[in-house]
């Protein structure tokens, strides 16, 4: 199997487990839990998507913003473009 294929089976993995984790925090709120459980939940869930959203990125610079045709691009706005990404999507 190709590392690209198994890579993107890892990422719908996690995709997967944060849906299962959706559910779980949709059945503690349907069944009146405890706040506090609700609430580890969605830190659980946060962690979860962090996680995803870091290796998204990743693959993202890796295999867009690095690749051979940006090379001619001159260091400063690489930086920028990469500022901006990540401001753009870790707020």
């Amino acid at each position: 199997m190709p590392a690209e294929s198994r890579e993107n089976q890892k990422l719908i993995a996690r995709v997967r487990r944060i849906r299962g984790q959706v559910d779980a925090i949709e059945r503690s709120v349907t069944q009146k839990e405890h706040c506090a459980d609700v609430l580890m939940l969605l830190a659980n869930i946060r962690g979860g998507i962090n996680s995803l959203m870091a290796e998204v990125l990743e693959d993202h610079i890796r295999l867009h913003m690095l690749s051979p045709e940006k090379d001619s691009m001159p260091t400063t706005e690489l930086a920028e473009d990469l500022i901006d990404l990540v401001r753009a999507y870790l707020k």
